[in-house]
């Protein structure tokens, strides 16, 4: 069935004040196109929605295992985390099992993406390394696959070498969408990023939700990467992040990964479906609000206390002084 774009209005007052358009696609892990909302077929770049598929290829091929690696450090190998002391942590402790070090990392520093976090690092009078990097758990994830492939990690984040090609595969048989002719350019990361079609996207993490009909190694492998994901959700974001805070309340029942510029994913194992989104601006607000309107939509939300979702369903907006100055909306 398919629908014209959804729509979030942000309103102040009584008046609409923004309105966001976003494309939408639910599809079931056999194939099937369920719902969609706009031009689903358009090309769009996952960004870090993606993640999950970046870091398949290791836990495939073992990599978990042989570095022993923790339900915590496999779920940050998926994550955009806030860079918090935690994050930070756990992957310095993915570094020191692979016998490397942040030198090796080729994604860059930034501040903590929480604000707080980053005041913190100041008042102390410290930098930002590329442990605070919101990938950096993918990128030693990406190390970690250099190593099971017995090659040199230098330049690793090239769209050629090694371990680029092998994600790219991957990620390719996952979407069952052509990579060799796919738009790419490198991510924030500087790791190469390829556009596709929002339903194959959507198609990849229906197969992730129900990996049945996948080889028995990755089967295996996709069940790791979402039992941990569900099960350490702080890993895969942080402290006030909609992935986060949504997965907690629906208690392992859905994966929920963000990307940049508006794109979200969805994997219910439960009803064997992925959810695939972009907010055609690029705004996060609109796409988290539409997210949540999809999972209502699909009947996943079903059981849990209304209050729980309450603040995701309608987002209140308060000025400087707390007084109530708006709200974000979207029907389905």
């Amino acid at each position: 069935m398919q629908h014209p774009a959804l729509k979030v209005n942000v309103s102040r007052g009584s008046v609409i004040e923004s309105e966001h358009q976003i494309k939408a696609v639910i599809v079931s892990s056999d194939g099937q196109l369920i719902e969609s909302w706009g031009n689903v077929d358009s090309l769009v770049y996952p960004r870090s929605a993606i993640k999950a598929m970046q870091a398949l290829a290791f836990i495939e091929m073992g990599g978990a295992e042989k570095f022993g690696f923790s339900a915590e450090e496999i779920a940050i190998c998926c994550a955009s985390h806030n860079g918090e002391i935690e994050h930070v942590k756990t992957v310095q402790s993915m570094l020191n099992k692979l016998a490397l070090s942040t030198t090796d990392f080729e994604c860059g520093g930034h501040w903590p993406m929480r604000e707080q976090t980053s005041y913190d690092l100041a008042e102390l009078g410290e930098k930002p390394t590329s442990l605070h990097n919101n990938c950096s758990g993918k990128h030693a994830g990406m190390l970690g696959l250099a190593k099971m492939l017995d090659v040199s990690p230098q330049g690793y984040i090239g769209v050629d070498h090694a371990v680029q090609k092998c994600i790219a595969s991957t990620m390719e048989e996952m979407c069952e969408y052509d990579y060799g002719s796919a738009p790419w350019s490198p991510d924030g990361c500087s790791a190469p990023t390829w556009a596709i079609p929002l339903t194959n996207l959507a198609l990849a993490f229906a197969k992730f939700a129900d990996p049945s009909g996948l080889s028995p190694a990755r089967e295996k492998a996709c069940h790791s990467l979402y039992d941990s994901v569900v099960s350490h959700p702080f890993m895969v974001a942080g402290t006030e992040r909609y992935c986060t805070d949504m997965m907690r309340i629906l208690g392992k029942k859905v994966f929920l990964k963000l990307g940049a510029e508006g794109v979200y994913i969805a994997s219910i194992p439960e009803l064997k479906l992925g959810i695939a989104l972009k907010c055609e601006d690029g705004a996060i607000r609109a796409a988290e609000s539409v997210m949540t309107a999809l999972l209502d939509h699909v009947g996943i939300t079903q059981g849990i206390p209304s209050e729980h979702l309450a603040p995701f369903r309608s987002v209140t907006l308060k000025n400087w002084n707390g007084l109530i100055s708006g709200e974000i909306s979207c029907c389905i």
